[in-house]
């Protein structure tokens, strides 16, 4: 749809895809290709990732073996902790893993499909008002937004939260262009899922949602208010059931609410994952806010508080912003120019529904003051995605205004330029490829820029070849994203880019800590501040013991904290990376594992994933993610121990007791290393709990 004015009638609304609409002959094969290319991108050489998020993978492999850790989520299949999110997206990969069995392929291959189901969902949900041209569009964007191309080769919640965000804004234009109550609820069910995927997180959409439908339906004010309120008790019934049933649920016979303090599934949803987000006061977690905050360590690396900026900076910039200055410009554009419309008008009602679920989302992402990861940014794709082919569809049809061609012009011309700032940021990388962009790019604004009515097939041909080169450096970014293996908690997207000062972030092969150099694969995570991009160690850290604010002093028995180790096979992971392989302890954990209902305990969730999904025994993650949650209780793990549920108690991991948590795990470390005499097996201090001192 246009804006419509004496001279341009208005257009109607497209039929859904798959209806008999007779779309041009080239549209079906531009969506073939578009949806072929991107499952491509998502797919090609997805194995070498291996297990990518040992955390999840090892849950993934847990709900194989246990209808109970499928249900809960839970990390081992002897279920003693959930992992810190709802279960949705495990449930997906935990089913095909059922099938195919435990393997890379088999946990990853779900993510790309959803991805590739997310650019069709997004095509046709653009395409039904403001036709094929805008719906391809807006698919490539998302399909080659560098986050994008991570997320959705990656084993995280949010390949599926995405795809249900989009699925609920295609369930939304249907109520909105039919005014029927059981798409809106099904709108709001999507939402309700996409909470059971990554909890509140998938409400940030719901201002926008909201207000679109309450300002576009087509029904009267009072049909309006009633159907939303049947769309919210949907709602709350398709996120609330699960929630309910964990709460109900006996907590002695199920497994701790992994991320809270007090084994209460309601403290994770509102304080871990919710209002902590916000503040920065996340009992548990490694710190946020204040403590671990953007002013020092890099804005936007792991903590929010930047402002606006964040979404700009060197660790979020890269992943989502190529297209955002240009989207954003489109809807204030769009907007001022149909501020007149009827209250109806479908052109205005995607601006509300995109444009609000981009503005909200996006300032929760900059201002809040806990834990925000640039990967979160995926969230934000297909908003800027259909910005971008509503918004550039419907100016192009009003290029006769100057008004039209200049934001087009200016659109392009900001794109490539901004681009040249993020290119920039890593001049190693394909130099040429930024002067190339910019030079071209701003040809083509010109071009823009100028009267095309009376050469509208050089207009077109200029039309193209902006949106190529606007879309030439995410893609390429993508490209070198798909290409390169991911693993651990916080993978970017991109070329590896070295801490660079404040506002920088941190990127490169893992968590580089004192004398360790990390053999997670590139992108995996973060490094330290001391670390070169070659992984060695300024002076000054050394030994097991931080000197940082925020990190408690001290060690666990054979290592300490994340890469603190020795380095090489035998390395525990700690908080951002799972185990190395290391046969010697794998052989010893699965000699006698059938006896045992744990045949390992290990602090930390990504210490005990690697060997559990080495031996395919369950490998017990004391205090949960971070170590802080008190799961078990010394009391609790020495009964374990004294009924002989646990054989081995691995050393040399976690990351117990940060702000405020628990100290239960720093506790039961040093009963173990008190009662048991410790032995080294391929590097790795262990201790056989079933021989006390």
């Amino acid at each position: 749809m246009i804006i419509a004015t004496a001279s341009t009638p208005p257009v109607t609304a497209a039929p859904a895809l798959g209806s008999p609409r007779r779309d041009p002959r080239w549209v079906l094969a531009a969506l073939v290709g578009l949806l072929g290319g991107t499952a491509l991108l998502y797919l090609w050489g997805l194995g070498a990732s291996g297990y990518a998020n040992t955390f999840y993978s090892a849950a993934v492999q847990a709900g194989t073996t246990s209808w109970k850790a499928f249900f809960f989520g839970s990390s081992d299949g002897a279920n003693s902790i959930m992992v810190d999110k709802p279960p949705a997206s495990l449930w997906v990969m935990e089913l095909s893993a059922r099938i195919f069995g435990i393997n890379p392929w088999s946990i990853l291959v779900p993510q790309a499909l959803e991805g590739v189901a997310a650019v069709g969902v997004l095509y046709a949900s653009v395409r039904r008002w403001h036709g094929p041209v805008a719906g391809l569009l807006a698919g490539a964007v998302l399909a080659l937004t560098p986050v994008a191309a991570l997320m959705f080769r990656f084993n995280n919640p949010d390949a599926l939260l995405v795809l249900l965000l989009t699925l609920a804004a295609y369930a939304l234009v249907r109520a909105v262009e039919a005014g029927r109550t059981g798409w809106l609820v099904t709108a709001a069910a999507c939402l309700g899922f996409g909470f059971l995927t990554k909890m509140l997180q998938a409400f940030l959409v719901v201002p926008g949602f909201g207000l679109t439908y309450l300002v576009a339906g087509p029904v009267l004010l009072r049909r309006r208010i009633t159907q939303l309120l049947a769309a919210g008790a949907a709602l709350v019934i398709s996120s609330g059931w699960w929630v309910a049933t964990v709460a109900l649920w006996p907590a002695a016979d199920r497994p701790y609410a992994g991320g809270s303090q007090t084994n209460s599934i309601l403290e994770l949803i509102f304080g871990y994952n919710g209002v902590g987000r916000l503040t920065g006061d996340e009992i548990g977690s490694v710190g946020g806010g204040g403590r671990f905050g953007a002013g020092r360590f890099g804005g936007g690396a792991m903590f929010g508080g930047g402002g606006v900026r964040q979404l700009f900076d060197t660790s979020m910039g890269s992943q989502i912003a190529w297209l955002l200055p240009a989207a954003l410009l489109f809807l204030a554009t769009v907007l001022w120019l149909g501020r007149r419309l009827p209250r109806t008008d479908r052109l205005r009602a995607s601006m509300l529904l995109w444009g609000g679920w981009l503005l909200v989302t996006g300032a929760v992402f900059s201002f809040a003051q806990g834990i925000i990861h640039p990967y979160y940014t995926v969230a934000l794709a297909p908003a800027i995605g259909a910005l971008i082919g509503i918004g550039a569809v419907a100016l192009w049809q009003r290029r006769s205004m100057l008004l039209a061609r200049a934001v087009l012009a200016a659109g392009l011309a900001g794109t490539v330029a901004w681009a040249f700032v993020l290119l920039e940021r890593v001049p190693s990388w394909q130099p040429w490829l930024r002067v190339v962009v910019l030079l071209a790019g701003l040809a083509c604004a010109l071009g823009l820029a100028l009267p095309g009515s009376a050469r509208r097939g050089a207009a077109v041909v200029v039309a193209i070849l902006g949106v190529v080169l606007g879309l030439a450096p995410p893609a390429a970014y993508a490209l070198d994203t798909a290409a390169t293996p991911h693993s651990g908690a916080l993978p970017l997207a991109g070329p590896a880019v070295s801490f660079a000062g404040p506002g920088a972030g941190w990127r490169g092969p893992g968590f580089q800590g004192p004398g360790f150099q990390a053999p997670h694969l590139r992108g995996s995570g973060f490094r330290g501040p001391g670390a070169s991009s070659q992984g060695s160690v300024r002076p000054g850290w050394s030994g097991r013991r931080f000197g940082l604010p925020g990190f408690p002093g001290g060690g666990l028995p054979g290592g300490g904290f994340p890469g603190a180790g020795r380095g090489g096979a035998g390395m525990t992971g700690g908080l951002l990376g799972g185990t190395t392989s290391n046969t010697a302890v794998n052989a010893l954990l699965s000699r006698d594992a059938d006896r045992y209902t744990w045949t390992a305990a290990a602090v930390g969730s990504n210490t005990a994933a690697g060997f559990q999904l080495a031996t395919g025994y369950p490998v017990m993650p004391v205090g949960g993610f971070n170590g802080s949650d008190p799961s078990p209780t010394l009391t609790q793990f020495q009964q374990y121990v004294a009924r002989g549920a646990i054989h081995y108690f691995l050393g040399g991991g976690g990351f117990a007791g940060q702000n405020g948590g628990s100290s239960s795990s720093r506790q039961i470390a040093d009963w173990v290393a008190q009662n048991f005499t410790v032995q080294t097996v391929g590097g790795l201090p262990v201790y056989d709990l079933t021989s006390p001192r």
